[in-house]
């Protein structure tokens, strides 16, 4: 597929304020396309940024489409790191005549990146565009967790149009359906009514309030482990560090808490892309949420490059294998410890067709201390949860 059709180059204003010196900024180490140049080859390229100048779907945030070349502004200043993987910016996904249209050329640019192992790191526009994240997976019939950090939930009513407030409640209500999992990272409960609370708990869902993260990030490392998909609402940042957003409010992560949790997601060997929404250019203060988000997708980089190829494999010796049974599930549950990097994961029991099925799913990254839980003869949540799922 040619999915240069879709894509509008960079204007050449923006190569005007990097620097020049001794060692190149990231914006001369990428192929990018840019006014009067051809579209990348992307052949032996690993990573593929994109942009998508579209905020119809954003509610409340109007000029949101304009964050991506404002970022651009700042990250091809940034000097790269001891990075080997390839990287392309493709410009930005062209407005379509209507939302569906620019949901149809993102879908269809996401799938032809993924069918040929291109990580993408999309610049939004609307936190809507998840939806058609979302909607490359289910068209080439891959199951997906998808981990959102956003102070709520996203989920409307099932009667409104689709936007920024209700993508998810769309996204559940799909059918095929390939969402296996959803994991919200930082909720803040005055902003989440319990029905919806509840709705989460009913379907298994994974959320966790901000105040809990803020209190060990560490606990969002295997959140994000687990995510095929990870989407960062910048609303999700406090407005002390991220003004650049029209709903954005007091309370939040940090920046340097957000590039944390970029990192460790990109870190990951499962996922495969990650997408940044709703930050307005018009709101922002001397560009300071562009800078923060230049830095983020820095992060992101930094950790693709810095995978570890350790997720577990039966095969491997790479891996240590316990086996802990428990009170309540006396046969025993299996946990995997890499060597490597000492990070752990629980196997979850479920029969031969699911094994084939969840084929990516039924390993479950977990922590130490759920391996602790298991020891104190006490089912770990996280395996009890994702054990439900799989029944």
């Amino acid at each position: 597929m040619d999915i240069s059709i879709y894509f509008e180059p960079v204007a050449d204003s923006l190569f005007e304020s990097i620097y020049t010196g001794i060692h190149p900024r990231i914006g001369q180490i990428m192929s990018v396309y840019h006014e009067g140049s051809a579209f990348p080859d992307l052949q032996g390229m690993q990573i593929a940024l994109l942009g998508v100048n579209d905020d119809r779907g954003a509610v409340n945030n109007a000029g949101c489409s304009d964050a991506a070349n404002e970022v651009r502004r700042f990250l091809y200043q940034l000097f790269p790191g001891a990075w080997n993987a390839g990287v392309a910016d493709l410009g930005n996904i062209r407005k379509g005549h209507s939302a569906d249209d620019t949901y149809f050329a993102l879908t269809s640019a996401l799938e032809s990146l993924l069918s040929n192992k291109i990580f993408p790191i999309v610049i939004g526009g609307g936190h809507d565009l998840t939806f058609a994240i979302y909607k490359a997976y289910s068209n080439l019939g891959q199951i997906v967790n998808l981990a959102v950090a956003d102070p709520m939930f996203d989920l409307g009513e099932t009667s409104d149009d689709l936007n920024s407030n209700t993508y998810l409640s769309r996204i559940i209500m799909q059918r095929p359906n390939f969402l296996f999992n959803y994991t919200n990272i930082g909720y803040q409960t005055y902003f989440v009514d319990q029905p919806a609370i509840d709705l989460m708990k009913k379907l298994l869902f994974d959320i966790y309030r901000l105040g809990m993260l803020h209190n060990d990030l560490q606990h969002t490392e295997p959140l994000v482990r687990n995510a095929d998909v990870l989407s960062f609402d910048m609303g999700a940042i406090r407005a002390a560090d991220a003004p650049g957003n029209a709903n954005s409010t007091p309370n939040g992560f940090s920046g340097d808490e957000a590039c944390q949790i970029v990192r460790y997601a990109a870190m990951s060997d499962k996922l495969s892309t990650i997408g940044f929404f709703e930050m307005n250019p018009i709101f922002d203060r001397n560009g300071v949420t562009a800078h923060l988000l230049a830095q983020m997708i820095w992060y992101a980089i930094d950790g693709f490059n810095n995978r570890k190829n350790d997720f577990p494999a039966s095969d491997n010796d790479s891996f240590i294998r316990y086996i802990v049974p428990t009170k309540d599930f006396t046969d025993g549950i299996v946990f995997i410890k890499s060597r490597k990097t000492d990070r752990w994961w629980m196997e979850i029991v479920c029969g031969p067709e699911n094994r084939q099925k969840y084929l990516n799913h039924y390993i479950v990254p977990c922590t130490y201390n759920d391996y602790q839980t298991a020891c104190d003869n006490d089912l770990p949540d996280r395996w009890w949860q994702m054990y439900q799922k799989l029944m």
